[in-house]
C-alpha cells in the first residue's frame, strides 16, 4: 500500500475582490497532476530556450567562419555592430539561474509557473533586442514574439488576467527595443503609420492567446468536476496496485485530508450488468460492516460510493509513514522486538474485525502500515478492508462473498493460506496464517516460499513445510517467536492459533533480549522521517500485489 501524505484545503473559488484569490483559485481549477506536467514544463521551456541561445552562438561564431563570414575582434565593435553573441550569452545565463530557481521552488507551483512567466517576458525582450538591432520594416513582416505570445497560454498555464497582463508586456517589446534603438542613434526608415501597422500582429496575437487561456481554465474546472466523488476532490496520484488506484483527496468545505482508493469492476471480475449490480450491493454491504470497525489500529473509513461508470471508492484517512513492505524493502528487516511490536499492533486490528464476523482476506505486508500519528510512532494500522468475509453464521442468507466474485479466488498467492489455494471454505484462521507470512517478511526480508508464479507459490503453501525464520535472520530470533510464526504458518487452520486475541497473547509472552521501546520507535523515526518533513511519496509499483486466480 502507497505512503499518504497531508493536503491543503481549497482556498474559495471566484472572489473578485482579491487578486491573489482570483489567481490561486484559477489554480484549484486545474488537477494537481496537470499542475505538476505545467511545472515540467517550465522547465523543459528553460532548457528548450536555453539550447536554442546556444545554437545562435554556435552558428554566429562556429558556422560563420566554417563559411567565410568573419566578424571583428574587437569588443566594442561587438556591443555596437555584433551584439547577438551579448545577447546570446546573456540568455544562456539567465536560462541558468531560472533553471537554478525552479529547483529551489520544486513543489510550489505558484511559484514555478511565476518563474515561466517572468522568464518568457525576459526572453521576449532578448528577441526583441536581437531583431531590432537595426530596425528593418517590410511589408508581411511578423515578429518572432507573436510565436512567444500564442505558444505562452500552453506552454504556461496562468489565469486570463495574468495572461493578458504578460502577453501585454511581451508584445510592447518591439516598440521598446525599436525606441531603444532610436536612442542609440539608429536611423527608423519608417513613419507612426507603418510602425504602427508593423506592431499590429503583436497586439493580434495578445487577443488570440486569450482563447486558449480561457479554455484551458474551463477545461480545468470540467475536469476537477469530473474527478469529483461525492464530497472530494481527486488529487495526485499515490500509488497503484493490483485492484485499482488510490489518490490524495480533498474535501470540498472541510480542511481534513483523505485518501480515496478506486477499485476497477473488472478487477472484481465484473462480467455483465447483473453480476455488476450484485457487486454493488456487496460493495455496500462490506463497506458500512468495514465503517463499523472502530479499533485505533483500522483504518478510518471516511465514505464510500459508486461512480456512474460503476467504479468503486472508498475514502479513508490519509496516512504519513511506510506500509511494511516498503519498510523492510528500504530500511532492511526489523528486530524481534519490532517485529512483536507491529504485530501485536496488527491482532487487535484483526482480532475486532473477527469479533464483527469480518474477515480480511489479504493480510500482507503492504496491507499494513506504520505511521506517525499525532504524537505516537510506529502505530499500525491495518488497511483495505475491502475483500472482506461474512462467514455464513453471520448472515442471513447463504454464504455471500462481498467485494468477491463467487467464481474468483481473491488473495495475494505469497500470503495465501492453503485452504484458500485450494478453493475451501475459509474463517479467520486465514488471516493468521497470512500474518505469520508478514512476521516472516518483517524478521526476514523474505517470503516463505520462493517461487516464478503464482500456481507454484500456492502449491508450495498447500504442500510445503516452511522453514523456521531464524534460520534466515540475521538477528538471533527467539525460539518462542520462531514457534508463534510457525504455528501460524500450519497448514491445517485446527493447528494454528485460534484468534487474533490467542496470537497476541503468544506475543506479549515471548523474551526478547531487546524490546521496541517508545524511546527507540521515536529515535528511529526521528531519524528517517522527521516530524516537519512531509511524507515520502508513495511508490506505483506493488511487487507483491494482489493477483486473482481463477479456481
Amino acid at each position: 500500500m502507497p505512503d499518504h501524505r497531508g493536503h491543503m484545503a481549497a482556498p474559495k473559488l471566484g472572489n473578485p475582490s482579491s487578486a491573489t484569490t482570483s489567481t490561486r483559485s484559477h489554480w484549484r481549477s486545474l488537477p494537481p497532476d496537470i499542475l505538476d506536467q505545467a511545472c515540467k514544463r517550465v522547465r523543459i521551456m528553460i532548457v528548450s530556450v536555453g539550447l536554442l541561445w546556444l545554437i545562435a552562438i554556435a552558428m554566429d561564431t562556429i558556422v560563420a567562419r566554417l563559411l567565410g563570414h568573419h566578424h571583428m575582434s574587437s569588443m566594442m565593435i561587438m556591443l555596437d555592430r555584433y551584439p547577438g553573441n551579448v545577447i546570446a550569452w546573456t540568455g544562456v545565463a539567465f536560462a541558468f539561474v531560472a533553471l537554478l530557481l525552479t529547483r529551489h521552488f520544486t513543489g510550489r507551483p505558484y511559484a514555478l509557473i511565476n518563474i515561466g512567466l517572468g522568464y518568457q517576458i525576459f526572453v521576449a525582450a532578448l528577441v526583441a533586442l536581437l531583431t531590432n538591432i537595426t530596425p528593418q520594416f517590410s511589408e508581411g513582416r511578423i515578429s518572432w514574439l507573436c510565436l512567444i505570445i500564442l505558444i505562452q497560454p500552453a506552454v504556461v498555464p496562468a489565469a486570463p488576467i495574468k495572461t493578458l497582463f504578460a502577453s501585454l508586456l511581451i508584445a510592447t517589446m518591439d516598440p521598446l527595443a525599436v525606441w531603444l534603438a532610436h536612442l542609440r542613434g539608429v536611423p527608423i526608415h519608417a513613419d507612426a503609420f507603418s510602425l504602427a501597422w508593423a506592431f499590429l500582429p503583436n497586439y493580434i496575437s495578445v487577443g488570440l492567446a486569450m482563447l486558449p487561456a480561457k479554455i484551458i481554465m474551463h477545461l480545468g474546472r470540467e475536469v476537477n468536476q469530473a474527478r469529483a466523488l461525492g464530497n472530494y476532490l481527486l488529487g495526485d496520484l499515490l500509488g497503484r496496485g493490483g485492484m485499482g488506484e488510490v489518490y490524495r483527496a480533498r474535501h470540498r468545505m472541510l480542511a481534513r485530508p483523505a485518501a480515496i482508493k478506486l477499485i476497477r469492476p473488472e478487477a472484481l471480475g465484473a462480467a455483465d450488468l447483473a453480476s455488476g449490480q450484485a457487486m454493488i450491493q456487496r460493495f455496500r454491504r462490506e463497506a458500512q460492516a468495514a465503517a463499523s470497525l472502530r479499533s485505533p489500529h483500522t483504518i478510518g473509513l471516511y465514505d464510500f460510493g459508486v461512480t456512474d461508470e460503476g467504479t468503486f471508492y472508498y475514502v479513508m484517512e490519509l496516512l504519513e509513514g511506510f506500509d511494511l513492505e516498503t519498510l523492510v524493502r528500504r530500511f532492511g528487516p526489523v528486530s524481534p522486538g519490532r517485529a512483536i511490536h507491529l504485530l501485536r499492533h496488527a491482532c487487535q486490528s484483526l482480532a475486532e474485525a473477527h469479533a464483527r464476523g469480518l474477515i480480511h482476506r489479504d493480510v500482507k505486508p503492504s496491507n499494513i502500515y506504520t505511521c506517525r500519528l499525532g504524537l505516537r510512532v510506529d502505530f499500525v494500522k491495518v488497511l483495505d478492508f475491502g475483500l472482506v468475509k461474512v462467514p455464513r453464521d453471520h448472515e442471513d442468507g447463504g454464504g455471500t462473498v462481498l467485494m468477491t466474485n463467487p467464481d474468483v479466488t481473491t488473495g495475494t498467492p505469497a500470503f495465501m493460506a492453503p485452504e484458500m489455494a485450494l478453493g475451501e471454505s475459509v474463517d479467520h484462521r486465514v488471516d493468521l496464517y497470512a500474518l505469520g507470512c508478514v512476521g516472516y517478511w518483517l524478521l526476514t526480508g523474505r517470503l516463505v516460499f520462493e517461487a516464478d508464479t503464482p500456481v507454484k507459490m500456492m502449491l508450495q503453501h498447500i504442500q510445503t513445510p516452511p522453514r523456521p525464520p531464524s534460520e534466515y535472520s540475521e538477528e538471533e530470533v527467539p525460539a518462542e517467536l520462531d514457534q508463534a510464526l510457525l504455528r501460524c504458518l500450519a497448514k491445517k487452520p485446527d493447528d494454528r492459533p485460534q484468534s487474533a486475541e490467542e496470537m497476541l497473547r503468544l506475543l506479549a509472552s515471548i523474551p526478547v533480549r531487546e524490546r521496541w521501546t517508545r524511546d527507540k520507535a521515536t529515535a528511529w523515526w526521528d531519524l528517517h522521517m522527521p516530524a516537519a518533513a512531509p511524507a515520502t511519496k508513495l511508490r506505483e509499483d506493488t511487487p507483491l500485489a494482489t493477483m486473482h486466480v481463477a479456481k
